[in-house]
């Protein structure tokens, strides 16, 4: 079954196309990814979707329904995490999600919740003494304390550590494996090709790919990335810099690109690697991730 099914989307701020009539599905069960660079569309799509911004033309249908104004019933079907969420300070994370529990009437318990995101040990701590990790999942138990049919997420593991993104991905698969339809926005390519069953790239508001990861990565035509530190002012032609010294070079034929580089005597610390998904979205978009 289609959760969420779009078609020919457009919402335009005088000269500026925002979405320029975009059209995607989303399967019941299924982690969607929506990627692209800041500006590209992505919270003018989402927006639309929860229902918080009105488009200009095209069709949505949630829970195979056409709507516009989302009516409340079908709200309660769906949960939404902001990328900033602000809480009461001298709650606690139990009182917090007593409280929307309450405004929502029906859904998990609230120890229910604090199990599935890993916060049992924090109910009775103040929301202002959690951790930035332990507030994202105070946000996301939030999301879920109505038992939604369709899920939100807006970069939901932005400023986390490595091991409180893993916990969060954990989460999420879990949430999709018992049934539930994800709609992930993340600017982590690791993120999205890790958790998402679709992967769809929008730039300027048109998609410009859009399949499972896998198959993005195999359509792209990318063969080999060489990834390179230089030494002094030493400039790789035609590479991409990703940071002081590090720099990133996209090629069909190693075998006569790396010996040339290597020749050089300015280079160290050289990793060959097959492409992911984060070489595709350079190569789709020209854009670094977090432009």
């Amino acid at each position: 079954m289609k959760i969420v099914e779009v078609k020919n989307l457009k919402k335009y701020y005088k000269d500026v196309k925002a979405v320029d009539g975009i059209s995607f599905d989303i399967e019941e069960g299924s982690i969607f990814a929506l990627l692209g660079p800041n500006g590209a569309g992505k919270t003018t799509t989402v927006e639309i979707l929860e229902g918080l911004r009105k488009r200009d033309s095209g069709e949505v249908k949630l829970f195979g329904k056409v709507v516009d104004d989302i009516p409340k019933e079908m709200k309660k079907r769906i949960g939404v995490q902001l990328q900033k969420s602000a809480f009461f300070s001298y709650l606690t994370v139990r009182e917090t999600l007593s409280l929307f529990r309450e405004l929502y009437g029906r859904g998990y318990k609230v120890r229910e919740i604090l199990e599935i995101v890993h916060l049992v040990d924090k109910e009775k701590s103040l929301v202002k003494n959690l951790s930035g990790g332990q507030l994202q999942r105070l946000a996301l138990g939030v999301a879920l304390i109505n038992d939604p049919d369709l899920i939100f997420l807006d970069e939901p593991t932005t400023g986390l550590d490595p091991q409180a993104r893993r916990m969060v991905w954990g989460i999420i698969k879990d949430l999709r494996d018992k049934g539930k339809t994800i709609f992930l926005t993340t600017h982590y390519m690791e993120e999205a090709e890790y958790l998402a069953d679709v992967v769809c790239i929008i730039d300027h508001g048109k998609i410009v790919e859009m399949g499972k990861p896998e198959e993005i990565i195999r359509r792209s035509g990318l063969k080999t990335v060489i990834e390179m530190e230089t030494i002094g002012d030493f400039v790789v032609e035609g590479a991409e810099k990703l940071d002081d010294n590090r720099y990133r070079l996209i090629v069909s034929d190693p075998e006569r690109i790396l010996p040339e580089i290597l020749k050089s005597g300015k280079v160290s610390n050289v990793m060959i690697r097959k492409p992911n998904l984060e070489d595709v979205f350079l190569k789709l978009t020209g854009h670094s991730l977090r432009d």
